[in-house]
Protein backbone atom coordinates (compact mmCIF):
# COMPACT_ATOMS: atom_id res chain seq x y z
CA UNK A 1 0.00 0.00 0.00
CA UNK A 2 2.87 2.41 0.83
CA UNK A 3 4.47 1.69 -2.55
CA UNK A 4 1.24 2.55 -4.36
CA UNK A 5 0.85 5.73 -2.33
CA UNK A 6 4.46 6.74 -3.09
CA UNK A 7 3.91 5.98 -6.79
CA UNK A 8 0.75 8.12 -6.82
CA UNK A 9 2.58 10.97 -5.10
CA UNK A 10 5.43 10.78 -7.63
CA UNK A 11 2.94 10.66 -10.49
CA UNK A 12 1.03 13.64 -9.05
CA UNK A 13 4.23 15.66 -8.59
CA UNK A 14 5.30 14.80 -12.13
CA UNK A 15 1.99 16.09 -13.52
CA UNK A 16 2.24 19.26 -11.43
CA UNK A 17 5.82 19.82 -12.59
CA UNK A 18 4.92 19.36 -16.26
CA UNK A 19 1.95 21.73 -15.90
CA UNK A 20 4.18 24.24 -14.15
CA UNK A 21 6.67 24.17 -17.02
CA UNK A 22 3.88 24.65 -19.55
CA UNK A 23 2.49 27.60 -17.59
CA UNK A 24 6.00 29.10 -17.35
CA UNK A 25 6.38 29.02 -21.13
CA UNK A 26 2.93 30.48 -21.65
CA UNK A 27 3.72 33.09 -19.02
CA UNK A 28 6.89 34.10 -20.90
CA UNK A 29 4.95 34.44 -24.15
CA UNK A 30 2.37 36.44 -22.20
CA UNK A 31 5.12 38.77 -20.92
CA UNK A 32 6.22 39.39 -24.51
CA UNK A 33 2.65 40.19 -25.57
CA UNK A 34 1.96 42.38 -22.52
CA UNK A 35 5.20 44.25 -23.02
CA UNK A 36 4.66 44.68 -26.76
CA UNK A 37 1.12 45.84 -26.10
CA UNK A 38 2.71 48.96 -24.59
CA UNK A 39 4.71 49.69 -27.75
CA UNK A 40 3.94 51.66 -30.87
CA UNK A 41 4.60 48.73 -33.22
CA UNK A 42 2.97 45.73 -31.53
CA UNK A 43 3.29 43.23 -34.41
CA UNK A 44 6.94 44.05 -35.10
CA UNK A 45 7.69 43.89 -31.38
CA UNK A 46 6.11 40.46 -30.97
CA UNK A 47 7.65 38.98 -34.11
CA UNK A 48 11.09 40.39 -33.30
CA UNK A 49 11.09 39.14 -29.73
CA UNK A 50 9.59 35.76 -30.54
CA UNK A 51 12.31 35.22 -33.15
CA UNK A 52 14.90 35.28 -30.36
CA UNK A 53 14.71 32.29 -27.98
CA UNK A 54 16.26 34.36 -25.16
CA UNK A 55 13.05 36.40 -25.04
CA UNK A 56 11.16 33.54 -23.45
CA UNK A 57 13.51 33.56 -20.46
CA UNK A 58 13.79 37.34 -20.12
CA UNK A 59 12.21 39.95 -17.94
CA UNK A 60 11.13 43.33 -19.33
CA UNK A 61 14.66 44.74 -19.06
CA UNK A 62 15.98 41.71 -20.93
CA UNK A 63 13.40 42.27 -23.67
CA UNK A 64 14.61 45.85 -24.10
CA UNK A 65 18.19 44.57 -24.41
CA UNK A 66 17.15 42.11 -27.12
CA UNK A 67 15.39 44.82 -29.14
CA UNK A 68 18.38 47.14 -28.82
CA UNK A 69 20.69 44.36 -30.01
CA UNK A 70 18.41 43.87 -33.02
CA UNK A 71 18.81 47.60 -33.66
CA UNK A 72 22.60 47.26 -33.45
CA UNK A 73 22.49 44.47 -36.03
CA UNK A 74 20.34 46.61 -38.30
CA UNK A 75 22.63 49.64 -37.96
CA UNK A 76 25.70 47.49 -38.65
CA UNK A 77 24.16 45.95 -41.79
CA UNK A 78 22.92 49.30 -43.09
CA UNK A 79 26.28 50.99 -42.49
CA UNK A 80 28.10 48.17 -44.29
CA UNK A 81 25.62 48.32 -47.17
CA UNK A 82 26.21 52.07 -47.56
CA UNK A 83 29.98 51.56 -47.50
CA UNK A 84 29.77 48.87 -50.18
CA UNK A 85 27.64 51.14 -52.39
CA UNK A 86 30.18 53.97 -52.11
CA UNK A 87 32.82 51.74 -53.67
CA UNK A 88 30.58 51.03 -56.67
CA UNK A 89 29.30 54.56 -57.37
CA UNK A 90 31.20 57.05 -59.49
CA UNK A 91 28.89 60.03 -58.85
CA UNK A 92 30.56 62.35 -56.31
CA UNK A 93 27.30 63.62 -54.76
CA UNK A 94 25.91 60.12 -54.39
CA UNK A 95 29.21 58.85 -53.00
CA UNK A 96 29.26 61.66 -50.45
CA UNK A 97 25.68 60.98 -49.35
CA UNK A 98 26.40 57.25 -49.04
CA UNK A 99 29.56 57.91 -47.01
CA UNK A 100 27.51 60.16 -44.75
CA UNK A 101 24.93 57.40 -44.34
CA UNK A 102 27.58 54.82 -43.49
CA UNK A 103 28.91 57.18 -40.81
CA UNK A 104 25.44 57.98 -39.42
CA UNK A 105 24.55 54.30 -39.09
CA UNK A 106 27.91 53.68 -37.40
CA UNK A 107 26.95 56.50 -35.01
CA UNK A 108 23.58 54.81 -34.45
CA UNK A 109 25.38 51.58 -33.56
CA UNK A 110 27.53 53.44 -31.02
CA UNK A 111 24.46 55.15 -29.53
CA UNK A 112 22.69 51.81 -29.14
CA UNK A 113 25.73 50.29 -27.45
CA UNK A 114 25.69 53.25 -25.07
CA UNK A 115 22.02 52.50 -24.43
CA UNK A 116 22.98 48.94 -23.45
CA UNK A 117 25.62 50.31 -21.06
CA UNK A 118 23.05 52.66 -19.51
CA UNK A 119 20.59 49.79 -19.07
CA UNK A 120 23.27 47.77 -17.29
CA UNK A 121 23.57 50.58 -14.75
CA UNK A 122 19.75 51.00 -14.52
CA UNK A 123 20.05 54.49 -16.00
CA UNK A 124 16.84 54.31 -18.00
CA UNK A 125 16.67 57.99 -18.93
CA UNK A 126 20.12 57.82 -20.50
CA UNK A 127 19.26 54.54 -22.22
CA UNK A 128 16.18 56.14 -23.73
CA UNK A 129 18.18 59.19 -24.80
CA UNK A 130 20.74 57.03 -26.62
CA UNK A 131 18.00 55.03 -28.34
CA UNK A 132 16.37 58.27 -29.54
CA UNK A 133 19.74 59.45 -30.84
CA UNK A 134 20.13 56.23 -32.83
CA UNK A 135 16.77 56.82 -34.52
CA UNK A 136 17.78 60.40 -35.30
CA UNK A 137 21.01 59.20 -36.95
CA UNK A 138 18.97 57.01 -39.30
CA UNK A 139 16.84 60.02 -40.22
CA UNK A 140 20.01 62.08 -40.83
CA UNK A 141 20.97 59.62 -43.55
CA UNK A 142 17.68 60.25 -45.31
CA UNK A 143 18.21 64.01 -44.88
CA UNK A 144 21.49 63.77 -46.78
CA UNK A 145 19.51 62.59 -49.79
CA UNK A 146 16.83 65.26 -49.32
CA UNK A 147 19.57 67.91 -49.57
CA UNK A 148 20.29 66.74 -53.13
CA UNK A 149 16.92 66.28 -54.85
CA UNK A 150 18.61 64.81 -57.92
CA UNK A 151 19.69 61.79 -55.85
CA UNK A 152 17.41 58.82 -55.40
CA UNK A 153 17.25 57.41 -51.89
CA UNK A 154 18.21 53.73 -52.31
CA UNK A 155 15.29 51.44 -51.37
CA UNK A 156 17.57 49.28 -49.20
CA UNK A 157 18.52 52.36 -47.15
CA UNK A 158 14.86 53.32 -46.84
CA UNK A 159 14.12 49.81 -45.56
CA UNK A 160 17.02 49.95 -43.10
CA UNK A 161 15.92 53.37 -41.87
CA UNK A 162 12.31 52.28 -41.37
CA UNK A 163 13.35 49.15 -39.48
CA UNK A 164 15.85 50.96 -37.24
CA UNK A 165 13.46 53.80 -36.42
CA UNK A 166 10.74 51.29 -35.51
CA UNK A 167 13.09 49.13 -33.42
CA UNK A 168 14.23 52.25 -31.59
CA UNK A 169 10.61 53.24 -30.93
CA UNK A 170 9.92 49.76 -29.53
CA UNK A 171 13.06 49.86 -27.38
CA UNK A 172 12.17 53.31 -26.08
CA UNK A 173 8.61 52.20 -25.28
CA UNK A 174 9.90 49.17 -23.38
CA UNK A 175 12.50 51.21 -21.48
CA UNK A 176 9.74 53.58 -20.39
CA UNK A 177 8.13 50.62 -18.61
CA UNK A 178 11.29 50.18 -16.53
CA UNK A 179 11.69 53.56 -14.96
Amino acid sequence: MAKILNLLIILFLGVVLVQGLAVGTAGDADLIRRTCNSTTFFDLCVSSLQSDPRSFKSDVKGLSVIVIKLGISNATRTSSFSSRLVKRKRDAALGSALQGCAARYADARVALRSALDALTMDEYDFASLHVSAAAAYADMCHSLFRLSPELDYPPALATGEKALVRLCAIASDIISLLG
